[in-house]
């Protein structure tokens, strides 16, 4: 039964085959001259189809194509699988224009730019044919897909000669697409830089409280971490030989210049020398002004003396302890003032040049969501720390109420400007990129839309800098660009847009 099938399939095509060469081979011919021209496929059985000697001379084979019709050529003469010839596409006569198009050889209108048979002198040239499915395949000649269907030419007219990488779009198709578009203007760019940092104290509003003599401390007044001082409020009371011993050397001479104001002036200068020098040694020492007015007053040493504390400002470490002995140097109190903090930001490296000394910035902290705090740039550190990429910026924050804490974490944006001044800008949506080259669609009217390279600058707030490319005022789209991309092969038309 296979081979009754096999049999009548393969008379079906050699029929077909010959119906075909017969047409081809032109109908004017007398019937009593059968051998003057043989089916194609009958005449090369085994050896593939050739060219067909006609009476007006040899006709040009472009290629063979499948006899079932499938989307299969060849350059040769083939035969499928199932014995039959391919069916050779002869060129057609020059068309006034100087192309040549390829029709089959049964005669029949392979595809829509088959059908463009020699017309008078105002016949459309065709470009080429493209895939009917819109996909990114082109042919020079006509070709049917992978289901059979017609390649769609692509006339000259259409395409525009004089503008071969102007793509046309019907405008039905176009309001299909919700194709929408925008001005190229010059605008202010601004661009929001977003950053995380810590709240630190100010180094400048730092202060250590240590003693430049050994000593005890008899008694503890700012007793506790935490706590808040004032400046001039007693911290301790120390005593220290030493210094009982700087007291009474200062009283001394103080008196012996008082007594010795009838001697003659070079005694006088002595005594008056001995005085300021144990004064000197006092104030060395950081006593105050006035403890030294209190101990003239007195006219006696005590045996402690009271520290106060030289800032206003929260006591951060503590290290005296009363009883303890302390020696020259060492730290007692760390205070700081916190009126004003720092937020020390950390910017990554791609965002440090639109940061600026004197910038505004706006800080939030997580302890307090919802409650924005102001400051400036104050400094931006010169270096760069290699783990993470970052430099650290200096944001000077004023805290009258002392909500800012040290260590707290906090979130800055810095509004920095592009270029510092109004730019060429479209939307960031407009922008094809494919990672090494950037282009946009031009909207030329009446449906023509031009892909047109350009040279991007900075970007912020949606929109980007335009550097080459674009002028002020052109139209350039800004939605349904990729479908526009699909529709009208722009692989083709940017021809080096994409590597």
């Amino acid at each position: 039964m296979n081979g009754k099938v096999y049999r009548h399939v393969r008379m079906v095509g050699l029929m077909l085959a010959a119906m075909t060469a017969s047409a081809g081979s032109g109908q004017g011919e007398h019937e009593g001259h059968e051998g003057s021209a043989q089916p194609a496929a009958v005449a090369h059985e085994g050896h593939g189809a050739g060219s067909v000697q006609g009476p007006s001379g040899e006709r040009r084979i472009l290629y063979y194509r499948h006899p079932m019709g499938l989307a299969d050529t060849s350059p040769i003469p083939k035969k499928d699988s199932m014995g039959m010839d391919y069916i050779p596409v002869y060129a057609e006569s020059p068309t006034p224009d100087g192309g040549r198009r390829g029709i089959p050889a049964n005669g029949s209108h392979e595809g829509h730019g088959a059908g463009s048979v020699q017309r008078p002198s105002g016949e459309r040239r065709i470009l080429y044919y493209r895939h009917p499915m819109g996909l990114a395949d082109t042919s020079p000649t006509p070709k049917k897909d992978s289901m059979g269907m017609d390649y769609l030419p692509v006339y000259a007219d259409e395409a525009g000669a004089s503008e071969s990488n102007v793509v046309r779009i019907s405008l039905d198709k176009v309001q299909k697409m919700g194709v929408k578009t925008e001005v190229a203007a010059l605008r202010p760019m601004t661009r929001t830089i977003r950053a995380v940092g810590t709240v630190q104290v100010d180094e400048r509003r730092l202060r250590v409280v240590s003693r430049k003599y050994e000593g005890w401390i008899e008694k503890l007044h700012a007793d506790v971490t935490g706590q808040k001082v004032n400046q001039g409020q007693p911290l301790m009371e120390v005593y220290s030989p030493a210094l009982v011993l700087a007291q009474q050397e200062f009283l001394a001479a103080s008196r012996a210049e008082h007594a010795l104001k009838e001697a003659d002036p070079e005694t006088r200068n002595t005594a008056g020398e001995l005085a300021e020098s144990a004064l000197t040694r006092l104030r060395n020492w950081d006593i105050d002004e006035g403890q030294i007015r209190q101990l003239r007053l007195r006219g006696k040493a005590g045996k402690t003396m009271t520290i106060l504390s030289p800032v206003s400002g929260v006591i951060l470490e503590k290290a005296a302890v009363q009883g303890m002995r302390f020696m020259p140097g060492e730290m007692l109190y760390r205070i700081a003032d916190l009126s004003t903090v720092w937020v020390l930001a950390d910017v990554f490296e791609q965002d440090m040049g639109l940061v600026r000394e004197g910038q505004g910035a706006e800080v939030t902290l997580n302890a307090m969501p919802g409650k924005i705090f102001r400051g400036k740039v104050a400094f931006v550190y010169p270096t760069l720390t290699a783990e993470t990429r970052t430099v650290k910026v200096r944001i000077e924050m004023p805290n009258h109420h002392g909500e800012l804490r040290p260590s707290l974490y906090a979130t800055v944006q810095l509004a920095a400007t592009v270029g510092g001044h109004a730019t060429l800008t479209v939307s960031d949506a407009s922008v094809l990129d494919s990672g090494s080259r950037q282009a946009v669609l031009v909207d030329r009217g009446g449906g023509l839309f031009e892909p047109r390279p350009v040279r991007i600058g900075g970007k912020g707030n949606g929109y980007v800098e335009i550097l080459e490319g674009l002028k002020e005022g052109e139209e350039v789209v800004m939605r349904a660009n990729f479908l526009i991309d699909s529709e009208a092969n722009l692989k083709a038309a940017l021809g080096h847009f994409s590597h």
